[in-house]
C-alpha cells in the first residue's frame, strides 16, 4: 500500500492500528498511533487494550491518563481495560478513581465492565466493594457470578465460594468450565477434598462439561495439598490430559511439599519433556531439588540453563502505600527504604522463630 503511493485516511489508519494491536505487534501499532493527525477514543482504546493484554499495564494506565488530559471521555471499553490493569498491579486507589470517573460519566451498565471491576476489587483485597458491585448489578449472568466466585476463591474463602456456587445454580444459572475451575481451586486452598471430588465429577455428569488441563491440575493440587501425593500421581496417569505440563507442575509442587523425592524425579522428567524452553520450569525444578538438599541436581539444572541460554526474569512484588507504588525485585537493594525493610524482616523473623511461652502448671495452680 505504501509502496504504490497510497496514503491511508483516518479510517484505514485506525483499522491498521487495530490489526497490529490484535496481532501483538505493539511497536508498529505505536508508530501508526503516533502518526495519527487526530487521535480518537477508538484509537486510544485500541492501544490501551493492546498494552494491558500484553501485560504492560503501566503503559496502558499512562495512555489512559494522557487520553483524559486530551479531554476525551472514556467509555465501557476503556474502563474494562483500566480495571484489568489496576487488578494486575493491585492499584486500589487508582482503580477507585477510575470507578468514580465511570460513575460520573453515567455509562450504561455492562457485564464485562462490572466483572472487571469486581475482579479489581477482589485482587486488591477489597471484597466488600467487590460484593457491593455484584449486588448492585442489574444484569447478572454466569460471567458476573463466576467473577464473584473467583474473587472469594482468590482470597481462600472456600466456604463462601461453595455457598455462592449453589446460590447461582438455585437462581437458574448454568456454570461453565471457568466457574468449575474457580470452585476446584477454592476447594484446593480450603482443603476440601471430598467436595472437590464431587464438583469434578459433577462437571461432566450433570453439565456435560469435559474437564480441561487446568481442572486436572486443580485436582492434583487439591490432593497434593492434602498429602495424598500417591493418589495424585495415580490420578494423573489415569487422566486424559497427562500431556499437559501444568498437571505435572502441580504434582511437582506436591512432591516438593511432602518430601517425595522418588515421585519428584518422575514428575520433573515429564514436566521438562512437555515444554523444555519455559524458563520458569528450570527455576521450579531447581528450587524443588534445593528443598531436598540435592545440590548436585541443583547445579545440573543451573548448568543446563546456562548451556541453553535460558534466562528467567527476576521475581518481584509490589505494594501501594498512600497512592505510591513500591516495587521490590529479588536480590535488589536499590529501593530507598531497603535498610528499614530488612531490619523489619529481621524483627519479624525473630518473633516467628521464638518458641511460644508454655505456662508452668506448678506456677499457675492449674493442677492444684
Amino acid at each position: 500500500m505504501i509502496i504504490v503511493g497510497f496514503l491511508p485516511n483516518i479510517y484505514l489508519n485506525t483499522k491498521l492500528l487495530i490489526l497490529y494491536a490484535k496481532a501483538g505487534d505493539l511497536e508498529t501499532a505505536q508508530v501508526i498511533f503516533d502518526r495519527l493527525p487526530s487521535k480518537s477514543l477508538v484509537s486510544y482504546n485500541v492501544m490501551i487494550s493492546g498494552y494491558v493484554q500484553k501485560g504492560l499495564d503501566e503503559v496502558g494506565l499512562s495512555l489512559y491518563n494522557k487520553m483524559r488530559q486530551k479531554g476525551l471521555t472514556a467509555d465501557q471499553f476503556t474502563f474494562s481495560s483500566i480495571f484489568r490493569a489496576c487488578a494486575s498491579l493491585a492499584r486500589l486507589e487508582q482503580g477507585k478513581q477510575a470507578h468514580g470517573v465511570m460513575i460520573k460519566s453515567k455509562i450504561r451498565e455492562n457485564v464485562v465492565v462490572n466483572s472487571s471491576l469486581m475482579d479489581m476489587y477482589f485482587k486488591c483485597s477489597n471484597p466488600s466493594d467487590g460484593q457491593r458491585v455484584f449486588d448492585k448489578s442489574l444484569d447478572k449472568n454466569v460471567i458476573t457470578w463466576t467473577s464473584l466466585i473467583s474473587g472469594y476463591g482468590q482470597l481462600g474463602r472456600a466456604f463462601e465460594v461453595i455457598e455462592i456456587f449453589h446460590k447461582m445454580i438455585d437462581k437458574g444459572f448454568r456454570p461453565n468450565y471457568v466457574t468449575f475451575l474457580a470452585v476446584l481451586c477454592a476447594c484446593s486452598h480450603g482443603g476440601l477434598v471430598n467436595e472437590g471430588w464431587g464438583y469434578f465429577s459433577s462437571m461432566k455428569r450433570d453439565y456435560g462439561i469435559k474437564p480441561r488441563g487446568k481442572h486436572f491440575a486443580a485436582m492434583v493440587d487439591l490432593l497434593g495439598r492434602a498429602g495424598r501425593v500417591k493418589e495424585a500421581y495415580d490420578f494423573v496417569q489415569s487422566s486424559s490430559c497427562e500431556d499437559h505440563s501444568v498437571i505435572w507442575g502441580a504434582l511437582l509442587g506436591a512432591c516438593r511439599m511432602h518430601g517425595d523425592m522418588e515421585l519428584l524425579k518422575i514428575a520433573a522428567k515429564k514436566f521438562f519433556e512437555l515444554d523444555p524452553e519455559n524458563a520458569g520450569k528450570y527455576v521450579v525444578l531447581s528450587n524443588a531439588y534445593a528443598a531436598f538438599g540435592s545440590w548436585v541436581n541443583v547445579a545440573e539444572v543451573r548448568g543446563l540453563m546456562r548451556e541453553l541460554r535460558v534466562k528467567k526474569e527476576p521475581g518481584y512484588s509490589w505494594i501501594e502505600v498512600q497512592t505510591e507504588v513500591h516495587v521490590f525485585y529479588m536480590g535488589d537493594n536499590c529501593h530507598k527504604h531497603t535498610e528499614q525493610t530488612y531490619e523489619m524482616i529481621k524483627k519479624i523473623t525473630v518473633v516467628i522463630r521464638d518458641p511460644p511461652i508454655v505456662p508452668d502448671p506448678d506456677l499457675t495452680g492449674v493442677n492444684k
